[in-house]
């Protein structure tokens, strides 16, 4: 298969029982009924040697999860990964030991990033136990399904 004609790879992390950490596995939910049908859109918990895996082959891939930096929550930061170095303390709400912004780091070290890998963190607010996404979080989901739609969409006008 052409690298260019390989369908992109959208992955929501998160965890749906720990409120807004469920953001990423929330957006891509909603962005899979809009998305083409040969698109690939996976759920995953962030474990980071699973998200090297995942992506292997992959010429595009979307990562979106919550985030917790201190900025006000719904914030939406969107990350170049081939471009800049993904900043570990910005995924520190991950319940695994080997986070997301560790595992693209260990995948470039590796030179196993894909050609072009994108992530989207939301900014959370409550990350107790409950599966209520607060209403802050919820807005930045449409508005990063929005985001995500118009960059695949320049995406697919590439591979036509």
């Amino acid at each position: 298969m052409n690298p260019e004609s390989a369908p992109p790879l959208i992955v929501g992390i998160g965890n749906v029982y720990r409120s807004d950490d469920g953001a990423g596995i929330a957006t891509v939910r909603r962005l899979r009924e809009r998305l083409p049908p040969d698109a690939r859109v996976l759920e995953e918990t962030g474990e980071g040697t699973r998200l090297v895996e995942v992506w292997k082959g992959a010429t595009l891939v979307i990562l979106i999860d919550a985030v917790e930096s201190g900025a006000p929550a719904g914030t939406i930061h969107r990350l170049d990964a081939r471009t800049q170095k993904i900043p570990v303390e910005l995924f520190r709400c991950s319940s695994h030991a080997f986070n997301l912004a560790q595992a693209v780091e260990l995948a470039r070290a590796l030179d196993q990033l894909p050609r072009r890998i994108v992530l989207y963190g939301i900014e959370g607010r409550n990350f107790e136990a409950g599966e209520v996404l607060s209403r802050q979080v919820e807005r930045a989901i449409d508005a990063v399904v929005s985001q995500v739609l118009c960059e695949l969409g320049v995406a697919y006008s590439r591979r036509a």
